[in-house]
């Protein structure tokens, strides 16, 4: 005699775990008829759809039955395999007054209901949007921390280079004061009249060589007298101011005569 393995979809059930979380599972069973005598004598001119649908109703009592007293978890793990076995063997006597032998039973799949899943899919993307924020909360903070590491590291750079350069100017213009100190005590009048050319040069500069002063001002007073405020200056010390100008141009400078050094020797003995 040969043996026939007859397969049985259960229509989807709705079930109620331990955690009142409402799930849809949906099953299906491999069995086959052990006794022909006694199967025909359970469902009578019925046939094989007679039996299935006795089969279906103690599948879906046995299923609602084991994973009501489990919790969704335990139907969602890898630990749903001891649940079906469960099933399997509670249907088995049942399954046995009718003739049948059930070989196995399956869940194909365990959804939520419909009108669960969008209040799921909220929750979740609820939970996403919290997380997310919660991470840009977090990204925000590290970034002021940095840009405020930052802005004090420049605050310290740029202090530390002010006082740098302001002791910089500061030696600079003491050995300025000192070479003007050092050239005004060796010669006085020329030192006047080389700050007095000096003054000449900036104020002449430009297209604008137009001046209102009063008469007697003492600004040009080198231009206006060969002796200037302190006697005149010899044509020795003006060789020794055109000299540096001289050198940057090129042009010769003129050596002095014998009269300028005579008067200069002159002017030294008095």
């Amino acid at each position: 005699m040969t043996t026939v393995f007859l397969s049985r979809d259960i229509d989807p059930l709705e079930i109620t775990p331990l955690d009142d979380r409402r799930l849809v599972v949906d099953a299906f069973a491999r069995y086959r008829i052990v006794d022909v005598n006694q199967f025909r004598q359970a469902v009578g001119a019925g046939g094989i759809p007679a039996a299935e649908t006795r089969l279906d109703s103690i599948l879906r009592s046995e299923t609602r039955e084991i994973l009501g007293s489990v919790s969704s978890n335990d139907i969602l793990s890898v630990d749903r395999a001891a649940l079906m076995l469960r099933i399997r063997n509670g249907a088995i006597e049942e399954a046995g007054a009718l003739g049948l032998e059930i070989i196995d039973v399956r869940l194909k799949r365990t959804d939520l209901p419909a009108e669960n899943l969008d209040a799921t899919f909220d929750r979740m993307r609820a939970e996403r949007e919290r997380e997310a924020t919660d991470e840009r909360a977090r990204g925000n903070e590290a970034a002021q921390r940095v840009r405020a590491q930052a802005d004090r590291t420049v605050v310290e750079l740029v202090s530390d280079a002010n006082r740098q350069a302001e002791i910089i100017r500061g030696e600079a213009d003491a050995r300025r004061n000192n070479i003007f100190a050092t050239a005004f005590s060796q010669d006085a009048e020329f030192f006047e009249f080389y700050r007095s050319l000096t003054a000449y040069d900036r104020a002449l500069q430009g297209n604008n060589s137009t001046f209102v002063m009063a008469p007697d001002s003492e600004f040009f007073n080198y231009l206006k007298s060969a002796e200037g405020l302190g006697g005149g200056i010899s044509e020795a010390d003006a060789a020794r101011i055109a000299e540096p100008h001289a050198s940057a141009t090129g042009a010769a400078v003129p050596e002095p005569t014998e009269t300028d050094t005579t008067d200069t020797a002159t002017g030294a003995g008095n």
